[in-house]
């Protein structure tokens, strides 16, 4: 099932995830199944703080529960689901880390991007979408349509 992701998003997303570098930063990705469709569509982004320990951040990423619980009532309240989450991997390829994996959720939809340092500038050079099998053994990269 491909995700579908408005350019305007897109540059959301990059823009916090560069700001945050040389640290990861995330957040949630609200949207809506269309089964008929077979696809994802994310309808908004939310940034969330990276609660990690200070000197972990820059190779790990954590929210609070109160987050999460905070996301998921907002989610319902604008009559969307919560989907996913995006995190940023700095100077690193946006390929899900076994950390990832560890901590990763089955039919969640993951948005992970590289971010790199060019020309002394934060610089998102990749962004790649993953879904977790549901015996967790691996991620399975998932279509990602920009519009």
């Amino acid at each position: 099932m491909p995700v579908i992701l408005s350019k305007d998003l897109q540059a959301r997303i990059v823009k916090h995830l560069e700001s945050a570098y040389p640290n990861e930063g995330g957040g949630f990705l609200l949207g809506t199944h269309h089964p008929q469709r077979d696809e994802l569509v994310i309808a908004d982004v939310v940034e969330v703080a990276n609660v990690f320990a200070a000197e972990e951040q820059y190779h790990r990423y954590a929210m609070t529960p109160q987050d999460w619980a905070r996301l998921e009532d907002e989610a319902d309240a604008r009559g969307l689901t919560l989907v996913g989450y995006f995190h940023s991997h700095p100077d690193s390829p946006a390929i899900p880390s076994v950390y990832d994996r560890d901590h990763a959720l089955p039919n969640f939809t993951y948005i992970i991007t590289a971010v790199y340092d060019v020309d002394a500038k934060a610089t998102a050079n990749d962004m790649r979408v993953w879904r977790l099998r549901e015996d967790r053994t691996q991620f399975d990269p998932v279509n990602l349509v920009i519009e």
